[in-house]
């Protein structure tokens, strides 16, 4: 069977680009901002994104091009005999699950508070009833799981439609409608009263807000969050690079995704900082400062029903575009498996992710009691470990190793595949830092990850 091709490299780009922006973007990067230290965490955060993200995102994307299948059969065509690299891929494949088990639950919760701020919910409660309406949105698990629902049959008729006429069609219009959306909320918070404040926190790195926070434990931050923005490691990038042509080099078209993903992250900052700086919010809020904060400033701004409806379609947006790719992988995945056709596999997945998102929905109410890694955590978080903490920064190992050593495709192999077509080129001079300081830095992330928990 013929591999399908994407329609165009603006396809390609905001696919992967799509793939990489979302709650991490939009909900994480303003809250690790805010807890450390505002903008020097920015600029060791670009810093970290440039020599540690798009290195590793370069080699993801070679090894979908180079083999043309997704990560669960990518190890086969290209690994040398003998080896077992190609267990790793059965590993990635089980974290794409794991990752929309509890990634969909928060779409539906985004989709509901579009729903509730449109129809007025909202509007005229105080903290008290806004923090009472999100709690009752967490112990009310059958409208937790309608909504979780609407996200997966999107993504499977979505994704069934075929490559070019379903999911790149449908997310050139997302990631278009986003990036708009996103720079009306940006003029909009800019220009609030007593915002600057926010900005200034926002851009000007403090050299005694890093002193304050600790210069490890930024550093440590922004190359985490420099890393785990991109969605490394569990083979989304790599099947969109199965999906491509060998016209453009690949370092090229990574420093491209990145970018686009931190344009994303830097105005989703924008929109949240001055807004927070207006009305006296604390900036280390969390997740409050998106589902008990954003919604006490929108009912205390003029037209604030239509901010907030449109605030929460952006962030929509963002966790959907996440949700329809990573579904998409997971559909590559079984096709190359079990060699089912494209609709088959999108309606079984469909309807294996209906049963395997509700431990996560029910972890919020029904199964509250169980606390996997210790008091006041749940399923959600459980899974979460398992997706953010282990496969993300263990697969991204494995993906380097594959390239860079003897015993896996080899240096050579890798550059020659990276190097192809137009733009920029993976040079000579990298391969020590490439060799060595790489994984040594996603060693480091990997080891935190896990002593974070311990």
């Amino acid at each position: 069977m013929e591999r399908e091709r994407l329609g165009s490299r603006l396809g390609f780009i905001l696919l992967s680009a799509g793939c990489a922006i979302g709650l991490g973007n939009v909900y994480k990067f303003p809250y690790m901002v805010g807890e450390n230290g505002g903008g020097i965490f920015v600029l060791i955060y670009l810093f970290f994104l440039l020599i540690m993200g798009v290195p590793v995102m370069t080699m993801e994307l070679a090894l979908g091009r180079a083999s043309q299948k997704s990560v669960v059969k990518m190890y086969d065509e290209i690994q040398p005999k003998g080896s077992r690299w190609n267990l790793h891929g059965f590993f990635a494949m089980a974290a794409n699950y794991v990752l929309l088990m509890f990634y969909t639950v928060v779409a539906g919760w985004l989709i509901r508070y579009f729903v509730d701020t449109a129809k007025g919910d909202f509007t005229g409660l105080d903290t008290v009833g806004v923090e009472a309406h999100y709690n009752n949105m967490l112990a009310e698990p059958i409208p937790m799981a309608f909504y979780m629902l609407v996200v997966v049959v999107m993504a499977a008729i979505i994704c069934s439609k075929g490559l070019q006429n379903g999911l790149e069609k449908i997310t050139k219009y997302m990631m278009i409608a986003l990036l708009i959306i996103m720079l009306v909320l940006c003029v909009n918070s800019v220009f609030l009263p007593g915002g600057q404040e926010g900005i200034k926190f926002y851009l000007m790195p403090s050299l005694d807000n890093l002193l304050a926070v600790g210069v490890g434990n930024v550093i440590v931050a922004a190359m985490n969050q420099a890393f785990f923005t991109l969605s490394l490691g569990i083979g989304s990038m790599a099947i969109f690079g199965s999906y491509i042509d060998k016209k453009q080099s690949l370092l090229g078209e990574s420093i491209n995704i990145a970018t686009l993903d931190t344009f994303v992250a830097l105005a989703s900052g924008f929109i949240i900082f001055p807004a927070c700086y207006a009305y006296d919010v604390d900036v280390t809020s969390g997740m409050g400062l998106i589902f008990l904060t954003l919604p006490n400033i929108f009912n205390n701004i003029p037209f604030g029903q239509f901010w907030g409806s449109l605030f929460f379609v952006f962030m929509s947006f963002a966790a959907l575009s996440t949700i329809f790719t990573v579904f998409e992988n997971v559909v590559s995945c079984t096709m190359d498996l079990f060699g089912w056709a494209r609709r088959k596999a999108c309606f079984i997945n469909g309807v294996f992710f209906a049963f395997a998102c509700m431990p996560c929905v029910l972890g919020w109410n029904v199964w509250s009691g169980f606390q996997p890694l210790g008091e006041g955590t749940n399923v959600m978080v459980l899974e979460d470990f398992f997706v953010s903490n282990l496969a993300l920064p263990l697969g991204s190992l494995i993906f380097i190793l594959f390239c860079v050593t003897r015993y896996g495709w080899g240096w050579d192999k890798f550059v020659t595949e990276a190097n192809e077509g137009e733009g920029l080129k993976v040079q000579k001079w990298m391969r020590p830092y490439m060799t060595y300081v790489l994984p040594m830095m996603v060693g480091i992330i990997f080891v935190v990850g896990i002593l974070s928990y311990l």
